[in-house]
């Protein structure tokens, strides 16, 4: 029997959107290797999303979420733990599924150390 993760509803719908969208947009993108570009200045790992969203790197990389008056931190916090650590798995998805010779190219964003 594989090992199937229990579906958690979310709870704060329109602002868990809200972030999803704007790292669907930066993932999908251009923004992407301006994106890593930043982590790469800043010394911050792909994986700490929370790091990256109290800094303000997903607003400087998707110009729809900076002009929206929100910012990501803000979004992030107002969710719940829940919201908060579905989010997390999201980003840390999608960050795996960028292709291999951006991975490559920006290896130091995906050190461990």
């Amino acid at each position: 029997m594989a090992y199937q993760q229990a579906q958690i509803a979310v709870q704060k719908t329109e602002e868990f959107e809200q972030l999803k969208s704007a790292i669907e947009r930066v993932f999908g993108s251009e923004a992407l290797a301006k994106f890593y570009r930043r982590l790469e200045s800043k010394d911050v790992r792909a994986r700490e999303f929370e790091r990256i969203v109290n800094s303000g790197l997903l607003e400087q990389a998707d110009a729809t979420l900076a002009r929206s008056g929100t910012t990501a931190r803000e979004l992030y916090g107002s969710l719940s733990l829940s919201d908060q650590a579905l989010m997390r798995e999201f980003y840390l998805e999608r960050i795996e599924q960028v292709d291999a010779k951006a991975r490559e190219k920006f290896n130091k964003v995906y050190r461990y150390y």
